[in-house]
Formats: C-alpha cells, sequence, structure tokens
C-alpha cells in the first residue's frame, strides 16, 4: 500500500528546491551560489545580450523564456485551463539595457514570488498540479544550467 504524504509535507519539500533553483543553495542539487537569482546578479546588461549562436539567443532571452513559462503556469492556475502559446515570442529578446535588464530580472521575481504564493496557499494537489510543480523545477534548473554555461562564453 502506498503511504500518502500531507500537503504540508508536500509544499514544504517543494519550496524547499524551489528556493535552491531561484534563492540560495541549500545543498539539494546546486553548489554554494549558483541559484538562479544570484547567477543573475553576476550578469550585467552587455553580457545579458550577447548572442550565444545561432538559434540560442541570449541570456536575457533565456531569463525571458523562464519568466514566460511561470507566468504561463500561474495563468493555468487561475483558470484552470492550458492555452495555446506563443512560446516563440518568450525568446525575442535582443540587446538590453541596464534597466531593461533589471526590469526583465524584477519580473522573473514576481513571477517567482506568484509561484511560491500559490505553493504556500494551493490545497488542491493532485497528479497534475504535483507534475507541473516538478515541470517548473525542471524548466528553472535546465535554463539554470543554460545561463551558467553561457556564462562561460560572455565573461570569456
Amino acid at each position: 500500500m502506498a503511504q500518502e504524504i500531507s500537503v504540508n509535507d508536500f509544499r514544504s519539500g517543494l519550496r524547499y528546491v524551489l528556493n535552491e533553483a531561484f534563492e540560495k543553495v541549500e545543498g539539494v542539487f546546486l553548489d554554494p551560489g549558483d541559484s538562479l537569482f544570484e547567477t543573475l546578479a553576476t550578469i550585467s546588461a552587455e553580457e545579458a545580450s550577447k548572442p550565444l549562436g545561432p538559434g540560442s539567443g541570449n541570456i536575457a532571452a533565456k531569463v525571458n523564456h523562464t519568466r514566460f513559462y511561470l507566468d504561463a503556469a500561474i495563468e493555468a492556475n487561475r483558470t484552470g485551463e492550458y492555452k495555446k502559446l506563443d512560446w516563440d515570442s518568450s525568446w525575442q529578446v535582443g540587446e538590453v539595457t541596464e534597466e531593461e535588464w533589471k526590469d526583465l530580472q524584477e519580473r522573473l521575481r514576481a513571477a517567482y514570488r506568484e509561484i511560491t504564493t500559490f505553493v504556500d496557499t494551493f490545497e488542491d494537489w493532485n497528479d497534475r498540479y504535483i507534475g507541473g510543480a516538478f515541470g517548473i523545477v525542471a524548466h528553472t534548473a535546465y535554463h539554470l544550467g543554460e545561463i551558467r554555461q553561457a556564462l562561460q562564453v560572455v565573461k570569456s
């Protein structure tokens, strides 16, 4: 017989890994200083704007795409509908100014705060929502890895 976990235990575990992915490494799967926001704090607008290669986008585009994914999850959670979205548009970010780069990061932070508020308050966790939560962690970790790899190019 499968053992069930409480919503509070699930919520706590999810918040733990989301915190590591976005804010501060706790030692679950990243090295110290490697969370998304810690990483982004080391990147200038000029570095975020540098092209990385054909079809790869720049770091700013990767950040915007990650934010777009979170916004899509937020909207789906609000409405209960999964709409067809223009994912290609999320990659259409070219050169950014310092102000635009800061704004893009703040929009990502705002989306992250909305996700964590949802996690903290949502009660009806089922396989669809749990799968979506895993998707957010996996998607963020994937693009964080891409960003950290891209830093090797733009800072050299």
